[in-house]
């Protein structure tokens, strides 16, 4: 398997933690959608990452889609999320909280980059999904018993959580301060002191 993209990005990041978790082989492409914007339209035309090309060939888009298939690899039991029921609802709700949030992120930023000025009331809007995005991520990760959702390790959940918090308060540092989210603060600095986030990583890099 081939991973594209760096792991600045906390898709691409949450991607390449999944396959060194599952201890699945692959090779990692760090290209990037501005510099090496050409190389991307033979596996995704829409140019974006992360991409994931199996070893027949086929590209696999989006995080979710490709975790996804990472699970059904491993099997119900191996899997890093819930097999079904509440437990599996609410991990997908944490998930789509935190990349929902960094989505919302990202397009703010291009918006920043590419547009010459911005409506007041879409700044307000926006910065305020974020802050509420992390607002709810951080009143989970107080609200929970032990040191991860999933089980003894990281699972999609936390992973995502903690790929989330590190990119938004490197790419939003006047925005974002891990302080003001104390639970959330907690659960990203244990999971980046584990050897797979240590080895899974890259401070953000502005697009330019």
């Amino acid at each position: 398997m081939q991973l594209i993209g760096q792991f600045d990005s906390p898709f691409v990041r949450r991607v390449g933690i999944a396959l060194e978790l599952y201890g699945i082989d692959y090779a990692h492409l760090p290209w990037s959608t501005f510099g090496d914007w050409e190389k991307f339209s033979a596996h995704n035309p829409l140019r974006r990452v992360p991409t994931l090309i199996l070893d027949g060939g086929e590209a696999l888009i989006d995080s979710a889609a490709i975790l996804d298939h990472l699970d059904e690899l491993q099997g119900r039991d191996r899997a890093l999320i819930a097999p079904s029921g509440p437990a599996r609802r609410a991990s997908l709700r944490r998930i789509a909280l935190a990349t929902g949030t960094a989505d919302k992120a990202v397009s703010f930023f291009y918006a920043k980059l590419f547009a010459p000025s911005l409506e007041p009331a879409f700044v307000t809007r926006t910065e305020g999904q974020i802050r509420d995005g992390l607002a709810e991520l951080d009143r989970a990760c107080a609200a929970r018993t032990g040191d991860w959702w999933h089980n003894s390790g990281p699972g999609h959940d936390d992973i995502a959580a903690a790929c989330v918090a590190r990119f938004l308060s490197e790419a939003y540092p006047q925005l974002v301060r891990l302080g003001a989210y104390p639970a959330l603060a907690e659960h990203s600095a244990r999971a980046e002191r584990l050897t797979v986030f240590r080895t899974i990583s890259q401070p953000f890099i502005p697009p330019g």
